[in-house]
């Protein structure tokens, strides 16, 4: 009887994939009450974010939306909040035609 293979990762599974429906999700620790937003680290389940706005009223995802559109240079209508509205573990919905790699490049580059 032939074994399972075991499943491999591939370079797409980090904290930023491509979903079923074609567009880029980005997993984010965000960290929220900063002096200013920016993004701590990259690392391979999530991606740091410092965000400039204390955590009621929605107020820290509106800035983590607007800071993500900053550093991805998308509008902010392309970027929306996924998963995770009043936790620190976020999903992040990019809708443009980038592909995950060049996501990633670009949060790598504004994380240092």
């Amino acid at each position: 009887m032939p074994r399972k293979q075991k499943e491999v990762k591939t370079p797409d599974s980090g904290p930023v994939t491509r979903d079923k429906t074609g567009s880029v999700s980005i997993t984010v620790h965000a960290k929220p009450g900063s002096k200013h937003s920016s993004i701590t680290d990259v690392s391979s389940q999530a991606v740091g974010v410092s965000i400039a706005a204390p955590p009621t009223d929605g107020e820290a995802n509106t800035e983590l939306v607007r800071y993500l559109a900053e550093v991805l240079e998308l509008k902010k209508s392309q970027i929306s909040l996924d998963k995770g509205s009043r936790s620190r573990d976020k999903v992040i919905k990019v809708d443009s035609s980038l592909d995950p790699e060049e996501v990633l490049k670009r949060l790598r580059q504004a994380a240092s």
